[in-house]
């Protein structure tokens, strides 16, 4: 049980292995991993940018993932298979929903980074970080669109997700950090003994403050 986001990116911080400033970024799944992902950039004096990744939740239950849809003038669609079987829910009808959530990731977007292009990932050890996974579909997608820009490590850190959803993780990144991997899951709300929502405010107030570590696009 964390207290707060605050003290599960402490956790996390202690936990990671040294890191090379000079080729390391943090990128955090907004809103929730933003607050966990701030301490561990600011200690170690790491840049820190975001990795916009939507979940694409069941008709009717919008908190069980079917899927995640990342940004990008070409958006990635990952599919949580085991959540399509069950619910029935064909490729054709997911990629209607995921489109659905293309304009608040634009709306993300916007608002937070304000015209700034992304941080150069290619080369780069890259933290990945939230305030943890259920079906971890978000996570899958956001390390996919990691991988595609070419970095040189990937680690996906995270306070708490379910065992056989940390493994399945591992397919997609080079390191998983989880604090806490049960076998019985129910929420990672359960985890937090204060989990209140994070605000656009908030992430944005995040981001503004480590703009200054940001650096250039590779061109």
């Amino acid at each position: 049980m964390f207290a707060d986001r605050h003290e599960a990116g402490e956790a996390l911080l202690k936990r990671l292995s040294p890191l090379d400033p000079e080729n390391t970024v943090v990128l955090a799944l907004p809103r929730g991993g933003l607050p966990v992902a701030d301490v561990i950039a600011e200690a170690l004096a790491l840049p820190l940018d975001i990795a916009l990744a939507r979940k694409v939740g069941v008709p009717g239950q919008p908190e069980y993932a079917v899927a995640a849809v990342t940004d990008g003038t070409s958006p990635r669609i990952t599919i949580n298979e085991d959540v399509a079987r069950v619910t029935e829910l064909h490729d054709a009808d997911i990629r209607r929903l995921a489109e659905r959530e293309l304009p608040e990731l634009r709306r993300r977007r916007d608002i937070y980074l304000k015209g700034r292009p992304p941080l150069p990932l290619a080369g780069k050890t890259v933290v990945v970080v939230d305030d943890g996974i259920a079906t971890g579909a978000t996570m899958r997608a956001a390390l996919r669109m990691v991988r595609d820009a070419g970095p040189a490590h990937v680690i996906a850190a995270l306070p708490v997700g379910p065992a056989e959803t940390i493994a399945e993780l591992r397919q997609d990144c080079d390191e998983v950090i989880c604090l806490d991997c049960p076998a019985s899951f129910r929420a990672v709300g359960l985890h937090y003994r204060n989990f209140d929502q994070v605000t656009d405010a908030t992430v944005s107030e995040i981001i503004e403050r480590h703009a200054h570590r940001r650096t250039s696009p590779v061109t």
